[in-house]
């Protein structure tokens, strides 16, 4: 499935800004992924070897590349995650329940960013609760944290989730598509956490 790609204001998917006439979701797209989210059992520290006890890198690997938003949609496409384009460096792809943000942030647009937001929001006399489910999982689970938003011009509680990684050495395309499926298989699994055994939304 190709990417859709339209022009649409950005407002709301930056922490603590508000969301004010949501778009409407462009269907869930199912993500197949065996992603684990749950902390492990501690290991044993193993000795780290020195620089010079690793193999030497093979010449013929290809270079990792440079992390480009073109490189990124390519990446989704491969996913078959639908997105939408704001036009100013931002991908957004729409969920039934929550949308992520993919992005390029950092002094050289070298951080890796998804950002995910459930659509649904939290009432301000819920902040205790909304603080203490977040926290649970930031405890609990691997890869994305979480945390709650400055409250919308409603009022309401946003709740994000994300993982960022530095790419300033670049990526082979295998690994940027792990990481994107990652950060999208994880995002669907905490929103999932939040309105089943979370009941926060």
């Amino acid at each position: 499935m190709g990417s859709e790609v339209r022009t649409m204001p950005w407002w709301s998917w930056r922490p603590g800004t508000a969301a004010e006439n949501e778009p409407d979701t462009g269907g869930e797209v199912a993500v197949q992924s065996t992603v684990r989210v749950e902390v492990p059992a501690q290991r044993e520290p193993a000795r780290t070897p020195a620089p010079s006890e690793l193999p030497p890198a093979a010449s013929c690997e290809p270079a990792a590349e440079t992390v480009t938003l073109a490189r990124i949609g390519k990446a989704l496409d491969l996913l078959d995650i639908r997105f939408l384009a704001d036009g100013g460096g931002s991908l957004l792809a729409m969920w039934e329940r929550h949308a992520v943000l993919f992005t390029l942030e950092g002094p050289d647009d070298e951080i890796l960013v998804m950002r995910a937001r459930p659509h649904a929001t939290v009432p301000p006399d819920w902040a205790d609760r909304a603080y203490r489910i977040v926290n649970e999982w930031n405890h609990t689970r691997r890869f994305c944290k979480a945390y709650v938003g400055d409250p919308t011009e409603r009022g309401q509680l946003p709740i994000y989730a994300e993982l960022q990684v530095p790419l300033a050495a670049g990526a082979h395309d295998a690994l940027l598509v792990e990481l994107l499926d990652c950060g999208a298989a994880v995002a669907t699994s905490f929103v999932d956490w939040l309105h089943d055994e979370g009941a926060l939304l």
